[in-house]
């Protein structure tokens, strides 16, 4: 395809709102729950990041591509997102480091997309009327025939997604002689939070989604344990809330991050629930309030924990808010060795002023 006279595209809401633009990436057609990222930078890390498998994304940043792609800069081995929309798509690219242009790493991975549209309209039409299920096409230029096929998408409310992004084998990070050793559960994990754990002397085994407790321990005998981040509904997910729940009988050290935060309120009997549009970008401010810091963190999810419930429970105590919405951001276990965060302490490529999370859960092991 010549890219200087671009074919045309559709994007088609569950709602009927219709967009016209240009085709990006692969000619096709994709589906997905359609969600909006506000970060100024960082889309590779966006476009592999497994919890945003099953999601067409839009960016909210005028250009996409502009500085390339640079392959040692991912987070999972292959494109996560359904689909991409943004504004302007840059093929030409102008950083050194990168490795190839945007659309041959679209093409490569038979990733769907659509560019120059209005972006800022879209974003408000879906802050006002929440997320909802989208379909791209390069292909078909019918609305009918698009429609139909929308039609047949599932809700992503009670969708389990974790399985089809888990590693099939386990493998491990790091140096076998840390002094630290921790079983990953994979339910999405970005490479980006191993990388902290290897940098503080962290030996971490990754185990597939539905690997229990018992098979970690004794395959690995792990000083503590993490639950990943990831995709989909974490109510559809009782074999990794199970998992919790013995990792907690156990008392062993654990850390949650954001699926893994959902799931350990829901290992305490605390519901979680899914939200009108859910927190995605760089800059949302977090009140850690037992040491009244506040730090701007990065933030990727659609679900979250039933605030009254956690208010609630006499099984777990507060320890981090948002102050946009009020919502739950960090919880830890009365009288366990469990806490967990709704945001991403690993972000890359930032915000950076909760990487002591990292540190936290290491103090937890000595």
């Amino acid at each position: 395809m010549n890219y200087f006279t671009k074919l045309p595209a559709i994007l088609l809401l569950a709602d009927g709102t219709v967009f016209y633009g240009k085709a990006a990436g692969k000619m096709g057609t994709t589906t997905g729950e359609i969600c909006f990222n506000t970060g100024m930078t960082g889309y590779q890390e966006i476009f592999t990041d497994p919890s945003y498998f099953g999601q067409i994304m839009v960016t909210t940043n005028a250009h996409i591509g502009n500085y390339g792609i640079a392959n040692e800069e991912v987070e999972s081995g292959r494109i996560q997102i359904a689909g991409l929309v943004c504004k302007n798509y840059n093929i030409a690219y102008s950083r050194k480091q990168a490795d190839e242009s945007i659309q041959d790493y679209f093409q490569e991975q038979n990733i769907v997309g659509i560019s120059d549209i209005d972006t800022r309209q879209l974003v408000r039409h879906i802050r006002d009327k929440g997320a909802m299920n989208a379909i791209i096409s390069s292909e078909i230029l019918d609305l009918d025939e698009l429609k139909a096929k929308l039609d047949l998408v599932p809700s992503m409310d009670g969708l389990e997604l974790s399985s089809q992004v888990t590693t099939t084998e386990t493998y491990t990070f790091g140096s076998e002689d840390a002094p630290y050793r921790v079983a990953v559960l994979d339910l999405g994990v970005k490479k980006n939070i191993l990388r902290n754990f290897d940098s503080r002397d962290v030996y971490a085994k990754v185990f597939p989604a539905k690997t229990t407790y018992a098979e970690m321990e004794k395959d690995f005998a792990p000083t503590g344990y993490f639950i990943s981040n990831g995709p989909g509904d974490p109510a559809a997910m009782p074999y990794a809330v199970e998992t919790v729940k013995e990792i907690l009988a156990a008392d062993k050290p654990m850390f949650g991050i954001c699926l893994g935060h959902q799931l350990l309120a829901l290992a305490n009997d605390i519901p979680t629930q899914k939200m009108f549009n859910g927190h995605r970008g760089l800059n949302h401010p977090v009140k850690n309030i037992i040491i009244n810091h506040c730090e701007v963190t990065s933030q990727n999810h659609g679900f979250g924990v039933v605030p009254e419930a956690v208010r609630a429970s006499d099984k777990v105590e507060i320890t981090h808010v948002n102050l946009n919405d009020q919502s739950i951001e960090g919880i830890r276990v009365k009288g366990k060795k469990a806490f967990s965060v709704q945001y991403h302490p690993e972000s890359s490529p930032g915000p950076h002023d909760s990487r002591y999370l990292f540190d936290d859960f290491i103090k937890l092991m000595k």
